[in-house]
């Protein structure tokens, strides 16, 4: 089973966005880092993705994670590896 590609949208100025780079770093997985801050033209699809305004906004395959507190809270709850790894595909 492919692992599902995960996407985050961010700043560089965001310390949620820093920490969700950080846990995604310490699992070892790769992520594609859309910065909004340096490609403004990127915000809109990330506001259509997530209905969200905020960032992180974080995706993993096409299912919406949500941000940081949310990705963390998976975490904790023991849930992210399987999603990470494509064994669960649904929150």
């Amino acid at each position: 089973m492919p692992t599902p590609k995960v996407v985050i949208y961010t700043t560089g100025f965001c310390p949620y966005c820093v920490w969700a780079r950080r846990l995604l770093d310490a699992k070892q997985v790769e992520y594609e880092d859309i910065r909004v801050d340096q490609h403004p033209e990127r915000r809109p699809e990330m506001e259509s993705r997530s209905h969200r305004t905020s960032v992180p906004q974080i995706f993993i395959g096409d299912l919406h994670i949500g941000g940081f507190d949310d990705m963390n809270a998976l975490d904790h709850a023991g849930r992210l590896d399987s999603i990470l790894s494509g064994e669960v595909t649904t929150l």
